[in-house]
């Protein structure tokens, strides 16, 4: 299942003009920041190991700009974003969504710098509260040195947890994970306290949960109780 797509049309390595325009979008990113959001960081985190540590700040700077909707002056890091894909090569990438688990699945064949500007510039399709939201993401992903993994997943959206469901819908997620019934909305910091405590003790090996799961349970149960408590707030 296909969660999120970028197109990144850019000159091909040998060819010495350099130009990044964009093609096909399917970035969604809500709940914040969404698996546009991921996808877009796991393309910065996914090259910037390959960007030139001298032009590292002015690709933040570029972020920054991007983010309030500032007139970014062409060229820009020897790049020269364009609308005409006239005579680019394309490189693809997805998230990709399989049972309870997400992925990436990267076509690059351009340089490593057109990547991650491509990742930037995708960041203006979107309305301002959003490259609010995004913005960051994309500078968490400039420090990533690291697999393109659960690990990467879990550091851009801030959560334990790269379960599927648990990214796409955090609250129902939540909310099924710590036993509330059907049709539950809004419950209180005291009921989210009293259903984790419930389920903490159903899924504990001192109270005769499984051993094997009891590691991963957990560290779902925390997680659901974090996210209610937060929307409680």
């Amino acid at each position: 299942m296909l969660l999120a797509e970028i197109e990144v049309w850019h000159t091909r390595p040998t060819v010495p003009t350099r130009r990044v325009a964009l093609g096909h979008l399917v970035l969604p990113v809500d709940p914040a920041p969404g698996f546009g959001g991921l996808l877009l960081g796991a393309v910065v985190a996914g090259h910037v190991a390959g960007v030139s540590d001298e032009v590292l700040p002015d690709v933040h700077r570029l972020i920054d700009q991007v983010e309030r909707g500032d007139r970014v002056v062409q060229p820009r890091l020897r790049h020269r974003f364009q609308v005409d894909r006239h005579g680019l090569a394309r490189s693809t990438h997805r998230l990709v969504g399989e049972s309870d688990e997400i992925r990436f699945d990267f076509e690059s064949v351009g340089t490593d710098l057109a990547q991650v500007l491509g990742a930037v510039y995708a960041v203006e399709r979107l309305d301002l509260d959003s490259r609010r939201i995004v913005a960051p993401v994309l500078h968490k992903a400039m420090q990533w040195r690291g697999p393109l993994g659960p690990s990467l997943i879990g550091h851009l959206a801030g959560a334990t947890t790269t379960n599927l469901a648990a990214l796409a819908d955090p609250r129902a997620w939540a909310l099924e994970v710590l036993g509330f019934p059907p049709g539950t909305e809004r419950p209180s910091k005291k009921q989210v306290m009293a259903q984790y405590r419930v389920r903490m003790r159903s899924v504990h090996p001192d109270h005769g949960g499984d051993t094997a799961g009891a590691g991963d349970a957990i560290l779902e149960l925390n997680e659901a109780r974090r996210i209610l408590s937060t929307a409680s707030a």
